[in-house]
Parts: C-alpha cells; sequence; structure tokens
C-alpha cells in the first residue's frame, strides 16, 4: 500500500502545483495513467479535458480557470479584449467566454468551454504581450495599452462603449501612457479613430 501511496501523492503535488496538468508532465514525473484513473476514480483529482488533470482540492475561481485552461490547450494563443480586460482590472464585467487571439492563418481551436476567437498578423499579433500567473500557470495576455487598442480595432465584436470605458480606465488607473496606447493604435490601424478620444482625456 506504501508503494502504490507514494505515487499518488507526487501526482497530487504535481497537480497542485501546476493548477492544470497534462499527462505527460506526470509521465516525466514517473508517474503513470494508472494512478492517474484511480485518482479520478477517488475523487482526488478532476479530469478537465482530454490529457488535462487538476487537484480536486485546489481552489478554482472560474474566470481564472477558463483563461489557464485555454493556454494549456492553445499555448501559441494569446488572451485578449475582454478576457484581457479583466486581467487586468479595466473591467467590471464579468466576460461570458474566454476571448483568445490567434494568429491569421491558425486553425480554430477546440475548447471545451465557452470561448470566442479573432485573428491578427504580424505586429498586431507578435506585440503588445505579457506574462501573468494563473493557478501557477504562465499565461500571455495582451498588456493593457494593447488590450484597449484591440478595443477599438475589434469594437464591432465588444462594443465601442467597451473601448472607450476601457481607454478611460486605463489612463486613469496609469497603467499605460498616452505615448504607449498611441503606439499601439498605429500598430491595430486605428489612430483616427482613437484620437479624438486621446485628445479629450489629454
Amino acid at each position: 500500500m506504501l508503494r502504490e501511496s507514494r505515487p499518488a501523492e507526487r501526482a497530487l503535488e504535481l497537480a497542485r502545483k501546476r493548477g492544470i496538468a497534462r499527462t505527460r508532465d506526470f509521465q516525466a514525473a514517473g508517474i503513470s495513467r494508472t494512478y492517474l484513473g484511480r485518482l479520478c476514480e477517488q475523487g482526488k483529482l478532476i479530469r478537465l479535458g482530454r490529457g488535462l488533470y487538476q487537484a480536486a482540492d485546489f481552489e478554482r475561481f472560474h474566470a481564472a480557470h477558463d483563461l489557464a485552461e485555454t493556454v494549456r490547450l492553445v499555448p501559441n494563443g494569446v488572451i485578449c479584449l475582454l478576457s484581457a480586460l479583466q486581467a487586468h482590472s479595466l473591467t467590471t464585467q464579468a466576460p461570458h467566454a474566454v476571448w483568445l487571439m490567434i494568429g491569421h492563418k491558425a486553425r480554430v481551436p477546440r475548447i471545451p468551454f465557452p470561448h470566442k476567437v479573432v485573428r491578427a498578423s504580424g505586429k498586431a499579433f507578435s506585440t503588445g504581450r505579457m506574462k501573468v500567473a494563473i493557478e501557477s500557470v504562465e499565461v500571455i495576455v495582451t498588456d493593457p495599452a494593447k488590450t484597449v487598442a484591440d478595443c477599438f480595432k475589434y469594437r464591432r465584436h465588444v462594443g465601442i462603449d467597451v473601448a472607450i470605458e476601457a481607454l478611460k480606465d486605463c489612463l486613469r488607473q496609469r497603467k499605460a501612457t498616452q505615448a504607449q496606447l498611441w503606439r499601439y493604435a498605429g500598430i491595430c490601424r486605428v489612430q483616427p479613430i482613437m484620437r479624438p478620444y486621446l485628445e479629450a482625456l489629454a
């Protein structure tokens, strides 16, 4: 019994440390699929999806949890728009879906929970990123200035009112400068749209 408990304990410790762990993470630690199945049957481990596990006693915050799980499933994606606004505390609204930005030619990912995908290319996709730790997972999210510019670029998706509010909050909370916002407005090709709002808030 002692021999069996050691891999189980290591598996739970790994799951708690990673937040969301893949089958290959367990295998790299010398833990077989057999133990994962047993732990799931015992209710100690939760199978989130194909090859994704989480400790049952791991404290879950649904919005943050979905962001972390999305990055596990789509490692090349970037959390953006409403989800990024929430991550930066630039909105009081809780998105009903995870907003994800992918490359122009990338395949639309399969995610087992509500999500919305937008595409970008060039600097509009590769710049304005930052890393945040959510549930022990390193999540790539657009930085505050890029997020605001994206909201104006994809205003048909999120609404112009959301974009304007995000711009005001971003400046009020000093999470970006006018210069940074103007730079990303140029990259996202929305300078003519953002200019009057930036001038009014200068």
